[in-house]
């Protein structure tokens, strides 16, 4: 079994974590896998430093031909059994330097849009139908969109992503609460996401005054890099919020910002599975996070976190400052959710899920 991993990305983010993962995975257990991506990227470094065996290629979007002929020699070189595409434009660049070779098509994916969201001429749908042969959804949510969107279902696997529950443990405490002076008697809540509009940040910080009107030592810090960042902070200034919400900016300590924190909220509007409530739960953290995409594939409302609507900054509020009212029924919740993931969203489990897949490719043909 010889597999080709595609990944167009140049930033880190968690789809990249998980494509880190499963490549290790592979790799302890003997399974050939190669990985094709951008020269200069964090995963072309932190794979290599993993002994991955790695090519970089400029992929400049989904329509770029030196890529697919790039990509092309590199089949014909390794005789590639399945080409495992991990973003959308890499999807598209399998496809052509595929064309006419017996190589499988597998594409990840992680997002819960519809396919048509910002299709031309509803063109996503004669790719997501003829430009690859199977599927692996990280969540069910996932799967029933793309079943929506007219993708047959007997070509859509469910691989959960998966987590080293471990990964957090030693992470220090002591240097952000030097860092942001942070007193004793502050209830830390946290969030670590990308600063996108699907992550729904902006509901999170029109929430945060209502939080503050029951309990004022609340504090607040929005962890993650991203294209909204101005506008968030200039939301967050005119509510008058200075130093009870910070925003980080991308930090590579984000495993001791899950440390500090008595609360972890999650606010998507739209989610895949959402890795940072597993990272949260794997740590006992109790978590606030919408009703949106995977989320609740993770977390039971009421027994292992606190699920509320999504878009709805008064909703958001009324959950943080519930748990944050009740510690005692907010640590028993993050006990539950702490057993709960280590037992269901194991990096060996999303590994073993994943070899299952190809397998099967492997026995039904293209």
């Amino acid at each position: 079994m010889k597999i080709l991993h595609i990944n167009t990305e140049k930033t880190w983010r968690g789809g990249e974590q998980q494509l880190l993962n499963l490549l290790q995975g592979l790799k302890n257990r003997n399974i050939t896998s190669h990985l094709a991506c951008q020269p200069g990227s964090a995963l072309k470094e932190r794979a290599k430093s993993a002994g991955i065996e790695v090519f970089p290629i400029a992929m400049h979007g989904e329509g770029d031909l030196l890529a697919s002929v790039r990509i092309r020699r590199l089949i014909t070189r390794f005789s590639y059994d399945i080409l495992h595409s991990h973003t959308s434009h890499a999807h598209t660049l399998a496809f052509f330097a595929s064309f006419g070779t017996k190589t499988r098509l597998l594409v990840s994916r992680r997002v819960d849009f519809s396919i048509f969201r910002h299709s031309f001429l509803h063109l996503s749908g004669f790719k997501y139908r003829y430009f690859a042969d199977y599927y692996i959804a990280i969540s069910r949510k996932i799967r029933d969109v793309l079943v929506s969107d007219g993708i047959p279902a007997q070509r859509i696997f469910v691989v959960h992503s998966g987590i080293h529950p471990e990964r957090f443990v030693a992470s220090p405490k002591d240097p952000l609460i030097d860092e942001f002076n942070i007193k004793k008697n502050e209830r830390i809540v946290v969030n670590v996401a990308h600063l996108a509009g699907h992550k729904g940040q902006k509901y999170l910080v029109r929430a945060v005054p209502q939080v503050l009107a029951k309990i004022p030592s609340a504090r607040f810090f929005i962890v993650g890099g991203g294209e909204l960042m101005p506008e968030l902070q200039s939301l967050a200034a005119s509510l008058g919020l200075k130093q009870k919400l910070i925003f980080t900016g991308f930090r590579r300590d984000v495993g001791s910002f899950y440390q500090i924190a008595d609360l972890f909220v999650m606010s998507s509007i739209q989610e895949g599975l959402g890795t940072a409530v597993i990272d949260a739960l794997a740590l006992g953290k109790p978590v606030v996070a919408t009703h949106a995409g995977g989320i609740p594939e993770i977390i039971q409302d009421g027994e292992s976190g606190r699920l509320v609507a999504p878009a709805d900054p008064i909703a958001l509020a009324e959950g943080i400052i519930e748990l944050l009212s009740n510690p005692k029924m907010a640590k028993a919740m993050g006990r539950r959710g702490q057993k709960g993931v280590r037992r269901t969203f194991s990096i060996d489990a999303m590994v073993e899920k994943n070899i299952k897949v190809y397998r099967h490719i492997l026995a039904a043909g293209r």
